[in-house]
């Protein structure tokens, strides 16, 4: 038992100890909010091993204290997200700071700001006070021999885990090789299981060819569990937020000097506002205004210059790869590429003098997502509201409507908008509020529902159906406000993909499959009085037109179409504005492109099988 005149039992050490369990007690927060951190063991490890690391470095606390600033800062941000969103700092929130301007920061935050600056002084006050106590104190100096030691230890670990990183790690043998017969692979093999079984690239640097480290000597540090850890985690997200900023510089360097030579045929002084609403996971077949028996569109319903669009297919069911080829020239069969070498209709707009704007309620980083984030970021003014990534605390896409009317009201004579909403992303039942759960029992109010089980089926199809009905009032909600304006405005929306939803006898769910239900979307053209006085036979056009096949490539040709927007290299054949149109072949993703026009949908699950061959795919 120590003795109370124990040097660490002096208040200036005892209180810089304190401080450091502290920090080291923000990955349990959400403990103590009642919710679950994974491998809570596996957390505490890594930071007891990185307290030893910098102590042992250092030497004593006045020599790394200083290095613990951003942590100190980062600490209320990352128990507002906790206790708010269910998660901590993220690459997407290291985006999102990046790349807003302080001005719209404060904007946003609007009153919050002053209880934040408080916030912040306090915990500058906090780093201020524990730094003048790892200076004044010598009594946590760690000089004796035990240090050599265990630097030694980690300075074998260290060999250990770069021997792994270079040459990798060999597989562990499966179980199963010892038994009699042909084994046949698992058609879904848990991740954890074949992370555990599976050899491990090395990284091949030096160019030395050595035998890989045996996996019983692989340390047990994964990426994880350490960024996950405080304050050391800092480091790792650090360098996650800095492999995607480099790899967006790659995808934005190969169209840096690309320009459409865009401008506007014909251009008057009259206000003119043209919004594209990208929707994301809607169900072509889930909509009233294309036969449902719900009535899950009542106000769109009444919507006198809205023309539904019966026949719009997607060629892939994924959001990064599907809404490139919607705003940009990317064709499908390259949407499995990352990358593109061209910019989106965003810069031919900016070409052509309109004002462009971005808003989204998608996430703006993250591996799924830095695709579509490149091209957001050509758009003058950029608002990335969803703080929640797609947990059961994102915002519903109703924060959109401030950014939304501010846009509007700009006093620019020519704007572009583009509104990103998370519609019907899963859980479905999070994506509405509680007044538009109309249809039951559903899955509302259920934090983690079981949602590979087909047995919840009849609950996950009515909070999908629900989310159609919020959506429809969304799309309502900017369609008034464009009323309201008195501008010459339009509005394209086209979902970026559908969703499979254990149909009939079908076991599969969500997206990702090669189902109709996924490949076929909803999509429609709203256009004011004002601009069918101005393109009368851009109107026409589009009665004539709208029961053609189209697909999401038609979409770019037709918003530059929607402002009377040409280039040389233009398409007008594939706007369905113009009376040039023609239709064109139509491909899918499904077990490599196929024809969707010349196929038949197998099952329940109305698998896409092309009658042909399917044209090979190149990723």
């Amino acid at each position: 038992m120590l003795s109370m005149r124990h040097p660490l039992l002096r208040p200036v050490n005892l209180y810089l100890l304190l401080t450091y369990v502290a920090l080291s007690a923000v990955p349990f927060v959400p403990m103590l909010l009642g919710k679950t951190l994974e491998r809570p063991l596996q957390v505490l490890g890594i930071e007891a091993i990185g307290w030893l690391a910098v102590w042992a470095i250092f030497t004593r606390p006045a020599w790394f204290h200083w290095l613990l600033l951003p942590a100190f800062v980062a600490v209320p941000t990352e128990v507002y997200l906790f206790t708010y969103y269910g998660q901590g700092i993220s690459t997407h929130h290291l985006g999102i700071i990046a790349e807003t301007a302080p001005k719209e920061a404060i904007e946003f935050l609007g009153q919050k700001v002053w209880g934040m600056l408080m916030v912040m002084v306090g915990v500058l006050a906090w780093w201020g006070t524990t730094w003048q106590a790892a200076r004044r104190t010598r009594d946590l100096d760690w000089t004796d021999s035990s240090r050599q030691v265990t630097l030694a230890a980690l300075a074998l670990g260290v060999a250990v885990w770069a021997y792994g990183y270079e040459f990798g790690v060999a597989a562990r043998p499966a179980a199963v090789a010892a038994l009699p017969g042909p084994v046949k692979p698992a058609k879904a093999a848990a991740p954890s299981a074949g992370k555990d079984t599976a050899a491990v690239a090395g990284a091949g640097l030096t160019g030395w060819k050595l035998p890989p480290l045996p996996r019983r000597a692989m340390l047990p540090l994964e990426f994880e569990p350490f960024a996950q850890s405080w304050p050391f985690g800092l480091v790792g997200r650090g360098v996650d937020f800095y492999k995607e900023r480099k790899y967006l510089a790659e995808l934005g360097q190969r169209s840096a000097s690309f320009t459409f030579g865009a401008r506007q045929a014909s251009p008057d002084g009259e206000q003119e506002t043209v919004v594209l609403v990208l929707g994301e996971s809607s169900r072509f077949d889930r909509w009233r205004l294309n036969g449902y028996e719900r009535d899950t569109n009542p106000l769109l319903s009444q919507e006198a210059n809205l023309v539904m669009l019966p026949d719009v297919i997607t060629s892939v069911s994924a959001t990064r790869l599907s809404v490139p080829v919607i705003i940009s020239r990317k064709t499908a069969m390259q949407s499995l590429k990352d990358g593109f070498n061209e910019k989106s209709f965003i810069t031919a707009y900016k070409e052509a003098g309109f004002k462009t704007f971005w808003i989204s309620n998608q996430v703006s980083f993250g591996k799924f997502d830095t695709p579509v984030s490149v091209f957001a970021k050509e758009a003058d003014v950029i608002a990335f509201l969803n703080l929640g990534g797609f947990q059961h605390d994102s915002n519903f896409d109703e924060i959109l409507f401030g950014p939304f009317k501010n846009a509007v009201a700009d006093r620019a004579p020519k704007k572009l908008i583009v509104v990103h909403s998370l519609g019907s992303h899963w859980n479905y039942s999070q994506r509405y509020p509680k007044r538009f759960d109309k249809w039951q029992p559903s899955l509302f109010g259920i934090d983690k529902p079981v949602y590979t089980d087909p047995v919840i089926k009849p609950q996950l199809n009515n909070s999908y159906d629900s989310s159609i009905l919020y959506t429809d009032w969304f799309l309502a909600q900017l369609i008034g406000n464009l009323k309201q304006s008195q501008q010459r405005t339009s509005m394209l929306y086209v979902s970026d993909h559908g969703q499979t939803l254990y149909d009939k006898s079908c076991k599969l769910a969500f997206h990702g499959h090669n189902t109709n239900h996924e490949f076929h979307v909803p999509a429609f053209v709203w256009y004011s009085d004002r601009f069918e006085a101005r393109y009368p036979a851009k109107v026409g056009q589009l009665a004539r037109h709208r029961r053609a096949r189209l697909a999401t490539e038609n979409m770019f040709h037709t918003l530059l179409d929607l402002a009377d927007i040409r280039y040389g290299e233009e398409k007008l054949e594939w706007s369905f504005l113009s009376d040039q149109f023609k239709q064109h072949k139509r491909v899918v993703d499904s077990y490599g492109w196929t024809d969707y026009d010349n196929s038949t949908l197998k099952g329940d699950c109305h698998e896409v099988i092309d009658k042909g061959k399917p044209l090979k795919q190149e990723k």
